[in-house]
């Protein structure tokens, strides 16, 4: 029995020594990922050199291309990632199976070896004290293995899982990267087609978008000339939207702000949400980049279907186009209704109309409704009244 006992031990001793095979990078695949961050840093570089020298046409489409270039080599990063994760998870799932069957096989022997001939109990009554006590020792040393061995199933159970997790995320990353990749062609594009690779034009467009920054930031300060019209109700006509190019502005649009004082917050915490729309953010004829989630009370100043062409704080635009250069926050949402040009009071309060014109010498209209149920007050520019 003493024999048997031993020889069953030493068996799951064997077992016990199974681990998880954690495989490790290559050598070439190493060089891979080590080669791929230093071109990446090297861009970084290059893109930030490109931002500080004087703004121009080809600066632009320099950084556009720098820019396409580097989030080409962060996909094939995140790419190189997950093929080297996809084969460590492979691999920790055999071992983690091989482990399984070690611990059910030896939880199912060992219930047998304790079971094994006559019990510890009648060795001592018979006068064998020797062998009861081995034969305890060696179940408590064959437990201990088991229980060293759940450990070691656990431990690779919990990397696994958290190999999986960081499996979803890169995948999840991969997938932004090639949405911003498509951005930063369509904005290249965008900007070519519009200045049609001529100095002057995107010059224009800076000055342009810079004056409108300018005006707006003067209006919310304050120093727009205001005449106060009365009281005015939620619903409310209190506009309309100039349809086609005006002051500032090369599209018919509504640019709609909310403030307290003379800080901006976003229009979507205030806005219902719900309402039909086409988001037209992300450059080309009609592609979304910007969060579309009003989550507030309000009414929209415009019917539907809107038509959102960019969104609050640092938008798509911001990051791609020529306004990047001008500001780095848009302080507002653009908005344009595809049914009526009709702009309306959000809530009711005090309308005063005004207007600033600024460096650009254009004159930039808009109305302004002080809220009598709150400190807030919004502004509707690129109107007529």
């Amino acid at each position: 029995m003493r024999k048997k006992i031993i020889a069953i031990f030493v068996f799951f001793l064997l077992l016990v020594t199974i681990q998880p095979v954690l495989p490790t990078h290559s050598q070439s695949e190493t060089d891979k990922l080590r080669e791929l961050a230093e071109k990446i840093s090297e861009y970084e570089r290059q893109i930030k050199d490109l931002q500080s020298k004087s703004t121009s046409l080809t600066n632009q489409i320099a950084q556009f291309d720098a820019q396409i270039r580097l989030t080409e080599l962060k996909i094939d990063q995140t790419e190189e990632q997950i093929t080297l994760l996809t084969g460590r998870i492979d691999q920790l799932s055999l071992s983690l199976n091989n482990l399984n069957n070690a611990y059910n096989s030896r939880v199912v022997e060992t219930y047998k070896l304790g079971r094994v001939g006559e019990s510890p109990l009648t060795y001592v009554l018979g006068g064998n004290i020797d062998q009861a006590l081995s034969r305890y020792h060696y179940l408590k040393r064959i437990q201990e293995a088991d229980q060293t061995l759940l450990g070691r199933l656990t431990k690779a159970n919990d990397t696994y899982k958290s190999q999986k997790n960081e499996l979803e995320t890169l995948q999840e990353e991969l997938e932004v990267q090639k949405g911003k990749l498509d951005g930063q062609k369509i904005a290249k594009a965008q900007l070519l087609t519009v200045t049609k690779n001529d100095e002057k034009k995107y010059q224009s467009l800076l000055a342009a978008s810079r004056a409108e920054f300018e005006a707006i930031q003067a209006i919310i300060s304050g120093k727009g000339d205001e005449t106060e019209v009365g009281d005015i109700q939620e619903g409310q006509k209190v506009a309309a939207i100039i349809q086609g190019a005006s002051c500032n502005s090369s599209a018919a649009h509504l640019h709609f702000i909310v403030a307290k004082g003379n800080q901006t917050q976003n229009p979507f915490s205030y806005l219902k949400p719900g309402i039909e729309h086409n988001n037209c953010t992300g450059g080309g004829e009609c592609s979304g980049a910007d969060p579309f989630n009003p989550s507030g009370s309000w009414n929209w100043p415009i019917a539907p279907t809107v038509r959102y062409n960019q969104g609050y704080g640092r938008t798509w635009a911001v990051a791609n186009t020529w306004v990047g250069r001008i500001y780095s926050q848009h302080n507002g949402i653009d908005i344009n209704s595809t049914s009526s040009p009709e702009v309306k009071a959000v809530r009711p309060g005090k309308l005063f109309r005004g207007s600033y014109t600024g460096s650009g010498g254009c004159r930039l209209r808009y109305v302004r409704v002080d809220h009598s149920d709150s400190d807030l007050d919004t502004y509707y520019l690129h109107i007529n009244y």
